[in-house]
């Protein structure tokens, strides 16, 4: 339940629709106590004449008071009024405190709905805001598809298991108690039989609600996984038709789905079995009750009159129903705090990229950019190793070396996607932590190998990232990506919608969309990874130009695969296992011995 009650602070902003619930409750609970079960003894006074209460007893807080005050007034009614009045009296009595716990039930549920949707509401918000703040590196270690389902199902375990029992966890126990402290206002000694049996039953419960939680885990562990499964088939459908792999993949899928469903039918019957569960237990106590209960009558000491028991009896039997419904919200709110497990280890995970308490909020870039002594690794595996550059502005500085050297890294370490595990990066002489993240990256623009684009209009996706853009500043980013002229022919024009990472284009217009992309934020920092590796010979050329296009004036780090895009760099940087082995001009770089001519005179060959 600890994780029930870590939840609820969610609840917080929402406390005065949670006070008229329990207070709506409160009165539904009051109304429907004198509903029926305080009505039995009185009806005898009707029927049975000689049974009328002449004169009024002692007025205290006693339940056999309070009783005697009501049968000496309906006495009255009758000697007054006759039997049929009183009857009358006792009908009506009935219908308005019915349909006051009626009227009472429905307004604590009405506060109650708007409650539950804004905490599921405020939990995907809270949610989705710390993916968004969470590292790249988070990503790296965990399956899309497993995230995808802790953002869905898990969220949607919690509306259903425990959003949905919230109202019972608290409104079930207060019924209870009002409905006990009645039974110990008539007969105590009964009433302690009864306290005395229920802990074997909360035993019984809470030990099946134990393993119920367990399995519940590995459940939405399992779906998760399918879902990966699911996305990795949908991105890699190419591949697993090429290769005659759909038997493969269906089989694994199979057995997953399989091993889901087994996990899906314990954790159901489990959870089905609380209610048959609660109830047995019940009508045990029940069993109890009137077997001890009778004693008590028959041995006609004054301790517990018939009629009494009859009205106890009544009372008690009220209680099994808030009380199974209290298990099963039990039960629900274990199953369901399985998914909040699950939620909690994304919440919980650490921000390692986060802004300086006294962060400066404008970075001034007027000189240079300089890697002092970093080095750099993914949990043990050392990628970049003592690192030390300086790239000047308006520069161009084109990082090259075999695949897997540390060239990705060492320009995602600028915009702070990673911070270096030691050393420093520094702008103007001043620590990149030390400047706010976002201020940091609005230095910058950033075209990836692979164009990653959004399901979105070609307008929203070149202005992404810029408030309320004029369409003439997005049409001026598109000319200098040399992708108007593209986009004209498209059937809305700057309209049109690209559909899902921009299937609906090539892939050479995709990448002019994400080079016209970061144009727009106008970057005094351009970072190219690879750009155009992934283009045949025609894009290549055009995106070639757009970036050529871009790049003037501009400080530029260029991670390039293919050397003759970057002959013209500044200053050419040549990196293997994460470390700095060459420096200099194309020209001087081919006119010395060493890794950049091995692999210049490689790709002749291959080109040849």
């Amino acid at each position: 339940m600890n994780k029930f009650f870590k939840l609820l602070r969610y609840v917080k902003p929402y406390t005065s629709k949670a006070i008229l619930n329990v207070l709506f409750n409160l009165f539904s609970i009051v109304a429907g106590l004198f509903s029926f079960t305080l009505v039995i003894p009185f009806l005898e006074l009707i029927f049975k004449p000689d049974k009328l209460v002449t004169q009024p007893p002692v007025m205290d807080m006693s339940f056999n008071s309070i009783k005697g005050q009501f049968s000496f007034f309906i006495s009255e009614m009758v000697r007054s009024n006759g039997p049929s009045q009183a009857l009358l009296f006792v009908c009506l009595l009935i219908v308005v405190m019915v349909s006051l716990k009626n009227l009472f039930r429905y307004l604590a549920l009405y506060f109650m709905v708007p409650l539950r949707t804004f905490v599921i509401r405020d939990i995907r918000r809270d949610l989705y805001d710390k993916i968004l703040r969470l590292p790249l590196s988070y990503f790296s270690d965990e399956r899309k598809g497993d995230l995808i389902t802790r953002m869905s199902s898990d969220v949607q375990e919690i509306e259903v298991s425990i959003m949905s029992s919230i109202e019972a966890i608290f409104k079930e126990p207060l019924t209870i108690v009002v409905f006990v402290s009645t039974l110990v206002y008539m007969s105590p000694q009964l009433t302690l039989f009864v306290l005395l049996s229920l802990p074997v039953t909360a035993f019984i419960i809470a030990r099946v609600a134990k393993t119920l939680r367990k399995q519940s885990n590995r459940s939405q562990s399992k779906l998760g996984e399918m879902i990966s499964m699911f996305e990795e088939t949908l991105s890699g459908m190419r591949i697993i038709k090429a290769f005659n792999a759909e038997e493969s993949f269906g089989r694994k899928f199979n057995n997953e789905n399989d091993l889901l469903a087994k996990l899906s039918i314990w954790v159901n019957r489990r959870r089905d079995a609380s209610s048959p569960l609660s109830e047995s237990m019940s009508v045990v106590v029940l069993v109890l009750i009137l077997w001890f209960g009778g004693q008590m009558v028959l041995a006609n000491d004054g301790k517990l009159s018939a009629e009494v028991f009859i009205a106890y009896i009544a009372i008690f039997s009220q209680v099994i129903t808030p009380a199974k419904a209290f298990s099963t919200a039990y039960y629900n709110v274990q199953k369901g705090a399985a998914s909040v497990d699950r939620i909690d280890q994304i919440m919980h995970s650490p921000d390692r990229i986060t802004d300086a308490p006294d962060a400066k909020g404008e970075v001034r870039f007027q000189k240079q950019i300089e890697f002092r002594n970093v080095s750099f690794a993914y949990e043990k595996e050392k990628v970049l190793d003592g690192v030390n550059l300086i790239i000047e502005k308006g520069k161009t500085v084109a990082l090259v070396g075999p695949s897997g050297s540390g060239k990705s890294t060492l320009a995602d370490l600028v915009p702070r996607f990673y911070d270096p595990t030691e050393g420093e990066i520094l702008i103007d002489g001043v620590p990149i932590k030390q400047y706010k993240i976002a201020e940091l990256r609005k230095l910058m623009g950033i075209v990836t190998q692979e164009a990653i684009l959004f399901n979105e209009t070609i307008f929203n996706n070149i202005a992404f990232g810029v408030n309320h853009a004029p369409m003439e500043a997005v049409e001026k980013a598109a000319r200098i990506a040399n992708a108007h002229e593209f986009i004209l022919e498209q059937d809305k024009k700057y309209l049109t919608n690209i559909g899902d990472r921009g299937n609906k284009l090539s892939g050479g217009q995709r990448q002019r969309l994400s080079i016209a992309r970061a144009v727009m934020r106008n970057p005094e920092i351009l970072i190219l990874d690879e750009a155009t590796s992934a283009l045949d010979t025609t894009s290549e050329r055009l995106v070639q130009d757009a970036l050529s296009n871009v790049m003037k004036g501009r400080t530029s780090i260029v991670i390039a695969h293919r050397l003759s895009t970057i002959q013209n760099a500044d200053m050419i940087v040549v990196i293997d296992k994460g470390k700095i082995v060459q420096q200099g001009t194309h020209t001087e770089l081919l006119n010395q011995p060493g890794l950049y001519k091995e692999l210049n005179a490689m790709q002749k060959l291959l080109e040849g």
